[in-house]
């Protein structure tokens, strides 16, 4: 593949799980709400239920983000279990029905930090992709421009040891509903690799994005390692190397990582430039997008922190200026508004 072509079309304000800097993510009112500010695209999360459906949460593990904690019909469902080498304890998706998480109310996440969005608390239902999709269908009509989906597929080899296998799910889901021959409107992200080449096999109508953790390495890659000790796992690191935009150039369409791999940052730990990712990236033709990008200063670099009061909001122009100075393809925002003024701004 050859280098992408300079082209003056902005990068995408990417709607992180849909508005969450207003409202509690992944409701309908939060992805609503993205769209209505200026988003081009909002991301849903997905996960599955025990009977299949797709549903769209951050991690399986709800108690975060929903009531069900409280549910003390679901009180004999909490555990502990292994995602990803992570132990967790809680409530899980793949341990409901869709009709029985159909009944849980959605809560902010970050109530310490977002106190105004717990206001919304258990208002709304959780929403299965297919709610998503009919939003995107509905907001691009009345808008009168076609809206994106950015899609990021969660544990996709947790789940298929559990026998659901999120690609064959999403792959169905994206026929039902028409949006199979959309590829100017669908991006595709996944941590591991092996989702997006079950994908590709299947000839998906889609943008294909790998996403890469700062540290550590896909789960996929870790399963192969633990089966055959001669299989050497990559590491996300290694993914961002030459070698690794090499081999990604080759499977996929772009890139997705973190703001601080985008960002250069000086012995203190200050934001000084940027790095050369992007351009590495963009010399074998893939596109790359980054996230999360949002104004409290908890969640900024300290050259932009304003004090240290984490909810409040720092130099966050500053910060998502920089940011949109390396020539990255899209940002994932909480807050679409402020990143659609600067990157308006910036164009």
């Amino acid at each position: 593949m050859s280098a992408l072509p300079a082209s003056s079309t902005p990068p995408l304000v990417i709607g992180h799980r849909g508005a969450p800097g207003y409202r509690p993510e992944h409701t309908e009112s939060a992805y609503r709400l993205a769209f209505e500010l200026g988003a081009d695209a909002v991301e849903p999360d997905i996960v599955a239920t025990s009977d299949g459906v797709l549903v769209v949460r951050h991690e399986n593990e709800i108690s975060g983000t929903t009531d069900v904690a409280d549910r003390p019909e679901f009180a004999d469902r909490r555990t502990t279990k292994t995602v990803d080498g992570v132990r967790l304890t809680g409530w899980f998706t793949e341990d409901f029905t869709w009709e029985e998480l159909a009944t849980l109310r959605c809560r902010e996440r970050l109530p310490k930090i977002r106190p105004e969005n717990v206001t919304y608390d258990n208002t709304e239902p959780i929403l299965r992709l297919c709610d998503v999709l009919s939003i995107a269908d509905a907001q691009s009509e009345a808008q009168g421009t076609p809206l994106r989906i950015v899609i990021e597929i969660k544990h996709d080899h947790y789940f298929r040891e559990l026998g659901l296998d999120l690609v064959e799910l999403l792959l169905a889901e994206l026929a039902a509903t028409g949006w199979s021959e959309r590829p100017e409107q669908l991006i595709i992200e996944a941590f591991e690799l092996g989702a997006l080449l079950r994908l590709r096999e299947a000839d998906v109508q889609a943008q294909l994005v790998f996403l890469a953790e700062r540290i550590g390495s896909p789960a996929d890659e870790v399963a192969a390692h633990e089966a055959n000790r001669s299989h050497r796992a990559r590491s996300y690191a290694w993914f961002r190397s030459n070698a690794g935009l090499d081999l990604l150039a080759t499977v996929v369409d772009g890139i997705s990582v973190a703001k601080w791999n985008i960002l250069h940052l000086n012995a203190l730990g200050r934001a000084t430039g940027t790095t050369d990712l992007v351009q590495r990236a963009h010399d074998r033709g893939l596109h790359v997008y980054t996230w999360t990008l949002r104004p409290e200063n908890r969640f900024l670099n300290l050259r932009f922190q304003g004090s240290v009061h984490g909810a409040e909001w720092g130099d966050w122009r500053g910060e998502f200026e920089l940011v949109l100075a390396s020539g990255v393809d899209g940002i994932f925002v909480d807050h679409p508004d402020i990143a659609r003024m600067v990157r308006d701004e910036s164009s």
